[in-house]
């Protein structure tokens, strides 16, 4: 990818009354965000009346730009809010006008309510927080809602559903801009998960402990073989599990089944190795537990929409050889 003279520009957008935990999470992700050695991304958060803002708990919430900021930015993200159907008026208009001049536009939690009385969602599929889910679709009947996704990217517009969700919708776009190698060492540094696919569902009822401790220490197992061919079976008797009961738990823990976790951690960590090293593309295919590299290719054509060969041109690094043993 070639370098930008400057980072890439966040203008994010406080609604009063302003979730606190959701705004920061795009400061937190995009300003630790480093392409080359250099930031990757310059984050302004911006609102209607630079100064205090009404927040939803009992943080004092300033903020220091305007919505001039969104004139210039590349991306605009919208974060959780109290205010479902009367947002300033003055804050849709300049959402519309980032919007059609082609800015990427976002939104955290019920931040989606905000694009929506903007129009940005109609005829579009997004996602919000599970428990305004139902209300989202009753007040805006052109959005296509789907309530259990974790986050959804319909064009340029991408949502999230609440909290955690919108860490994983801005390493997505991390991922997306720069590669996974950027975009995990971002998590790495916020000592978050790395990924959390757009397929994994939202967590809507408490994981029951009946069943035992965490499968955490399992699927850290796996992260380490994940050349190896780990059946479900492999994995079971690692948790001291039925294979029935890591399918239950697994989904209630990581909001996917285990096979599916599996394919997801074997792309990223193929991804990371055509970023950063030169071997041969088979010998990616072999470390990252594909097999052969035509099941590499398939699975990175449906997932990143691009083959090895593609990916590894756009997000050229600096290489290493990997070990073959």
């Amino acid at each position: 990818m070639p370098a930008r003279s400057t980072p890439h520009l966040v203008a994010v957008v406080a609604v009063a009354p302003v979730t606190p935990f959701d705004l920061a999470i795009p400061d937190v992700v995009f300003g630790s965000a480093e392409a080359d050695g250099r930031p990757a991304y310059e984050v302004r958060i911006c609102t209607a009346v630079p100064g205090p803002v009404d927040s939803t708990g009992s943080l004092r919430v300033v903020v220091p730009h305007g919505l001039e900021v969104l004139a210039e930015a590349d991306t605009v993200m919208v974060t959780g809010t109290a205010s479902r159907t009367e947002a300033d008026e003055r804050v849709l208009t300049a959402l519309r006008a980032a919007a059609a001049r082609g800015a990427r536009i976002a939104s955290i939690c019920t931040g989606a309510f905000v694009l929506a009385q903007a129009g940005l969602l109609d005829g579009r599929s997004a996602t919000t927080y599970w428990v305004q889910a139902g209300a989202l679709e009753h007040r805006f009947p052109s959005v296509r809602v789907r309530p259990r996704a974790l986050f959804v990217e319909d064009g340029p517009v991408l949502t999230s559903a609440g909290l955690t969700a919108g860490i994983d919708l801005c390493l997505h776009m991390v991922r997306s801009d720069h590669g996974a190698a950027v975009a995990n060492a971002v998590a790495r540094l916020a000592v978050i998960s790395a990924v959390r696919d757009s397929r994994q569902e939202q967590a809507q009822a408490p994981v029951s402990a009946a069943d035992g401790a965490s499968l955490a220490g399992t699927r850290a197992w796996a992260l380490e073989r994940l050349h190896e061919p780990l059946t479900l079976a492999a994995l079971a008797a690692h948790a001291g599990v039925s294979v029935r009961t890591l399918n239950r738990r697994f989904l209630a823990e990581a909001g996917t089944t285990p096979l599916q976790w599996l394919l997801t951690q074997r792309i990223e960590h193929a991804r990371e190795l055509l970023e950063s090293t030169d071997s041969p593309v088979d010998l990616i295919a072999d470390r990252a537990g594909f097999g052969s590299p035509d099941s590499l290719r398939r699975h990175l054509l449906r997932r990143v929409g691009m083959t090895p060969r593609a990916y590894r041109a756009h997000f050229a690094r600096p290489k290493r050889a990997v070990d073959g043993s």
